[in-house]
């Protein structure tokens, strides 16, 4: 559907694109293609085109977000110019479909609005028969709400979380998400260092406490202490067989824990690591880390679409988390968690919650705190990712432009007393 004005084609002003909604299985052809391609190259060469999706760009697959490429594409280095709608705006009914939020989905769909057609709908689901897949937005308060608010109790009452730390000059990382923890409610929090990094990370630290660990041995020892219920291994820790035995440690004292980035290379690397993985774990990759734990399932998500619907970021992250037998995160723009049991949610920061500025060293070390404070609080692995994931991108909302890590757990405050607590 073209729209002009009484000055000719070169004032083109509107696209309308209603070619193929939920539906599209297969690449566009024909007619379908060559419209996108004229659609595409009116509004690159005319600013006041304007093109608007109906249900979904044309050629996103509904599943996955990604465009359905024709495999007469497939392995040319013009791929990325295959015909796919770019819209400025797309209006889809009832409710948001997951391809609105993940993948390409957001870059192609412009900006989203979802219209109310009376249908009654009173869960979280993006998808009919996906009775486990939610998204989190920042319109819903999901039941984890009534647990974030402190009651009354003693410090230990809310938990013990234990951070551990890397050497001299390698610190910093570690200091993040204890503090991150530490906001997050946690009673108390200790970071554990080797002790020739002690006064480095005393000269930081107030709140926090510290202790020192020399090896898995002395890290054994510390654990007798039943009220350290959380921890959280890989910030800043390296790659050696000293971390790779302090991790050993901890996981075999089943404590919730979280894993992040120098603990995740490090169980890629070694098969009995990753054996001991439990329930209680959270894991927490970016794209690079996720790629390395599970390289078949990345080169599935990596490979072009040529029919639909495509495999997923959510499909990849629920095989990843029943492979491992704990809770996954994989982060990103559209952010996915998934749990063993199939469960799955969507902390998408695209359309309204974009939040660029926590592309930032350190933030997924915050991140990293904020779920193990979770963990810590009393909060089973799935819930304290899904809700650490939310106040994440919260945080770097409520702060705005020039954030950098640090800011992250002083925001928390004004995100609570937003929420109302």
């Amino acid at each position: 559907m073209f729209g002009y004005d009484v000055m000719g084609p070169d004032d083109l002003t509107l696209v309308v694109d209603a070619l193929f909604g939920t539906g599209l299985a297969r690449p566009l052809e024909g007619f379908g293609s060559l419209f996108l391609s004229f659609a595409e190259e009116r509004a690159n060469r005319f600013p006041y085109t304007r093109i608007v999706s109906v249900d979904l760009p044309s050629a996103v697959c509904a599943d996955s977000g990604r465009p359905i490429v024709s495999e007469e594409f497939v392995g040319m280095p013009n791929i990325a110019a295959f015909p796919v709608t770019h819209a400025h705006l797309t209006l889809t009914f009832h409710k948001a479909k997951r391809g609105h939020y993940l993948s390409e989905g957001p870059i192609c769909c412009g900006r989203l609005r979802v219209v109310d057609i009376g249908l009654n709908d009173f869960d979280l689901q993006l998808n009919e028969g996906e009775p486990k897949l939610a998204l989190m937005s920042s319109h819903e308060r999901w039941p984890h709400y009534p647990s974030l608010p402190k009651k009354q109790g003693h410090k230990y009452s809310h938990g013990h979380a234990m951070i551990l730390s890397g050497g001299v000059g390698k610190g910093g990382a570690a200091r993040l998400a204890a503090r991150g923890a530490l906001r997050v409610g946690a009673g108390a929090v200790t970071l554990g260092c080797p002790p020739a990094a002690l006064i480095e990370n005393a000269a930081q630290l107030n709140a926090v406490m510290l202790s020192k660990i020399k090896d898995a041995d002395a890290l054994d020892h510390i654990l007798q202490d039943s009220r350290i219920n959380a921890l959280c291994m890989g910030p800043g820790m390296g790659v050696s067989e000293d971390s790779r035995g302090l991790i050993e440690t901890g996981l075999k004292s089943g404590r919730a824990m979280v894993l992040d980035a120098d603990a995740l290379t490090l169980i890629g690397h070694a098969a009995p690591l990753f054996a001991l993985l439990h329930e209680r774990c959270v894991l927490t990759p970016h794209g690079g880390e996720f790629a390395r734990l599970f390289p078949d399932l990345a080169e599935k998500l990596e490979a072009p679409a040529i029919k639909g619907p495509a495999y997923s970021k959510v499909d990849a992250t629920r095989e990843a988390a029943k492979r491992t037998g704990c809770t996954v995160l994989f982060k990103g723009p559209d952010t996915v968690i998934a749990d063993p049991s199939g469960r799955c949610s969507i902390n998408a920061s695209v359309y309204e919650r974009s939040a660029p500025w926590l592309a930032t060293a350190g933030s997924g070390d915050v991140l990293a705190g904020f779920i193990t404070g979770l963990l810590a609080r009393g909060f089973v692995p799935m819930q304290a990712a899904e809700t650490g994931a939310w106040l994440h991108t919260e945080c770097a909302l409520s702060f705005g432009p020039g954030l950098i890590a640090e800011d992250l757990p002083e925001e928390l405050p004004i995100v609570f007393r937003a929420l109302g607590f």
